[in-house]
């Protein structure tokens, strides 16, 4: 029921057009990081490639920008990339589409699927949109279809004492 209650309550939150900046997913994905190990022999075979960057890894993709201490990267035959990164915290950061606004995230891991347009947040969990803001174990932010979902970690660990916690600024009414 609680979870109910979250989606709900950011259904009305984020109700605004949320959606990421629509040419990110056509712009090419730059990575940088202190070292890296890459494997290049699977897309042959019709397996993933896999690269694990290590060290002040900063991934781009037009103005979506993810920052971490460590991340694996696959990508598939068609070209679509997971990322997991790691660190203490990761984060990501995305322009909205058609607005000089972002959306902004950090976790301990941080899991970003590029066909689907998702990002996931796992542990310590905290989104924001300008001054509102979601706290939890566990996030999932969808891009593309505007849907948050919050968890406090009770499902995974039952002696979890974490909640989730939300501001919602108000908003300026209009006058008639």
């Amino acid at each position: 029921m609680k979870s109910i209650s979250i989606i709900f309550i950011f259904g009305i939150l984020f109700a605004g057009s949320v959606l990421a900046e629509r040419t990110d997913s056509d712009k090419p994905v730059h990575l940088e990081s202190d070292s890296a190990t890459v494997e290049n022999a699977g897309l042959s075979n019709n397996r993933n490639r896999t690269s694990v960057f290590n060290g002040n890894v900063v991934l781009t993709q037009g103005t979506l920008i993810i920052r971490s201490d460590k991340m694996v990267v696959k990508e598939d035959e068609n070209g679509f990339q997971n990322a997991t990164a790691y660190g203490n915290l990761a984060s990501f950061r995305q322009k909205r589409d058609g607005m000089n606004e972002y959306i902004e995230g950090w976790s301990e891991r941080m899991e970003y699927d590029s066909k689907a347009d998702k990002v996931e947040l796992f542990k310590q969990a905290r989104l924001r949109r300008g001054a509102d803001e979601v706290q939890g174990d566990y996030i999932s932010y969808e891009a593309t279809t505007e849907f948050f979902q919050v968890n406090n970690g009770a499902k995974t660990n039952p002696n979890s004492d974490s909640r989730v916690r939300a501001v919602i600024q108000p908003k300026k009414k209009k006058k008639d």
